[in-house]
């Protein structure tokens, strides 16, 4: 079980689903949501910043179709704390997209778990639950 997670994605509908089922699943104790990942990385970044290792989510799932900012803008803004986000958050992309592209994309962020397809499934889940644990 992770102790806080950040769900980014500018969809009411999609950050309900994903916060739902992983309720559901006793994923996390603590739960926050933001609409606007400009929110989201104003908070986030001066955590890294300052290396304040116990308030960095331990998981964050973003999703990458946003107005405000893209989920691959996102990434290179956290970029430079590559090496803290790889020891303290698994960071999943929660996205619509199917695009090829977007997968390979994503491998080159070497901070990324994963890259889930919405919407979010139980086993994915269980999935990233049994990894913890094993």
């Amino acid at each position: 079980m992770f102790e806080k997670v950040y769900i980014i994605d500018d969809d009411e509908v999609s950050v309900f689903l994903a916060q739902t089922m992983l309720e559901a699943e006793g994923f996390a104790r603590e739960y926050e949501t933001f609409q606007n990942p400009c929110d989201a990385i104003h908070q986030l970044l001066p955590i890294l910043q300052q290396e304040q290792t116990e308030s960095i989510p331990n998981a964050i799932f973003l999703d990458l179709n946003m107005p405000q900012m893209d989920g691959w803008h996102f990434l290179d803004k956290l970029s430079p704390h590559a090496e803290l986000l790889k020891q303290n958050c698994r960071l999943y992309i929660l996205t619509s997209s199917l695009d090829s592209m977007d997968v390979r994309k994503a491998k080159t962020y070497d901070f990324l778990a994963r890259f889930l397809q919405k919407p979010l499934e139980e086993s994915d889940i269980q999935q990233i639950l049994h990894g913890l644990n094993s």
